[in-house]
């Protein structure tokens, strides 16, 4: 079984920026699934914010599109998240989360999730 391991967050001034990390393991090919960045916020649900493909190939929503950037380092297991420049309505725990498919990322339905990263964004 997979087990992600987040960080990075941290409480920042609107328009800065922060790098979030996740380390996965308890799988040996990692660089075969695709990879995606979740958030939550209070009272709202889960959301796929970014992916990433085996083959390198990204996705994000439009409210981040522009100032966020996934990347991966399949050598570690790695994928990250470059936010910049931040708004208050980043405000949320980020997680990760894996599939082979790139496509069972949209539902963030996932048995297990990594305890995430707090991301406060004050404006």
């Amino acid at each position: 079984q997979v087990q992600f391991v987040e960080s990075g967050g941290g409480s920042v001034q609107s328009g800065g920026s922060l790098r979030l990390s996740c380390a996965a393991s308890g799988v040996i090919f990692l660089r075969l699934y695709a990879m995606g960045w979740y958030r939550q916020a209070p009272g709202k649900q889960r959301e796929l914010v970014a992916a990433i493909t085996s083959e390198g190939s990204t996705n994000y929503i439009d409210s981040v599109k522009g100032r966020f950037t996934i990347s991966r380092d399949n050598a570690r297991n790695t994928v990250h998240l470059e936010m910049n420049p931040l708004k208050s309505e980043d405000t949320a725990v980020y997680y990760c989360n894996a599939d082979r498919d790139p496509g069972r990322l949209r539902r963030p339905d996932f048995l297990s999730w990594g305890q995430g990263t707090q991301v406060t964004v004050s404006s």
